[in-house]
């Protein structure tokens, strides 16, 4: 178990969407401190938050970000990008550079932090998922998700004996930025933000953030042509 009341908390991608929900939500059940990261610190709008500068796939900026927050004891893997390269078609460039934010950026924070977290007696991580890290909807989206949802995974393996605790968030459609062209129902980020932090406060491996989080991950043990009807024509 995990109390927010007096933790220091650190949110990549705290500027915007489900990250700037997490840092209000986070002061509003009394956390003492929490960093918002962004690639440009000043995009950063809660007047409590510490801005930090952070580009997480960048191991400099990384180093940095983690030799400033020396005093976290929740790391909240919130960045992350929308490229959805197609396979065949997009350049495998653009695979790479979403496996950079979305896989391997989360993965240098957590391993940066974790000896933070470990000296200021445990802590907890929290990774932001997706639906879509089960279902293959959206390309080198939903691959780098997949990949994050299993790095999660084995983290949990790793770091529960060192006292860390790891929960998964896996959401649908959110009212952001980065859903605005789609049109379909959206969970709010702040609806969102508060149930990861209830999944933090009960120790809670996974959350699932909204109904079609809760309908796919159910589905994943029926056939195939259940989750991709086109495969049933």
């Amino acid at each position: 178990m995990t109390t927010l009341q007096g933790s220091v908390a650190l949110v990549t991608g705290g500027s915007r969407g489900i990250g700037k929900a997490l840092v209000a939500a986070l002061y509003e059940r009394g956390a003492k401190k929490v960093y918002a990261t962004a690639r440009d610190p000043r995009t950063v709008t809660h007047p409590d938050a510490v801005p930090l500068a952070l580009e997480v796939s960048d191991p400099a900026s990384v180093a940095a970000a983690a030799a400033q927050a020396q005093d976290v004891t929740i790391l909240i893997n919130n960045a992350g990008a929308s490229v959805n390269a197609n396979f065949l078609d997009s350049p495998v460039e653009d695979v790479r550079r979403e496996f950079e934010t979305n896989f391997y950026g989360p993965l240098l924070v957590t391993r940066a932090f974790v000896p933070v977290l470990e000296r200021n007696g445990g802590g907890h991580i929290l990774n932001v998922h997706s639906v879509l890290s089960w279902i293959g909807l959206a390309g080198s989206y939903s691959a780098s998700k997949a990949a994050f949802w299993s790095q999660t995974n084995s983290l949990r393996l790793d770091l529960t004996p060192r006292g860390i605790d790891v929960t998964g968030l896996h959401v649908g459609y959110v009212d952001t930025d980065m859903a605005a062209a789609v049109d379909a129902p959206k969970s709010t980020p702040e609806s969102v933000a508060a149930q990861a932090l209830d999944g933090i406060e009960s120790g809670a491996f996974e959350v699932l953030a909204d109904d079609i989080s809760r309908q796919v991950k159910a589905g994943l043990s029926a056939d195939l042509a259940a989750l991709y009807p086109q495969l049933a024509a």
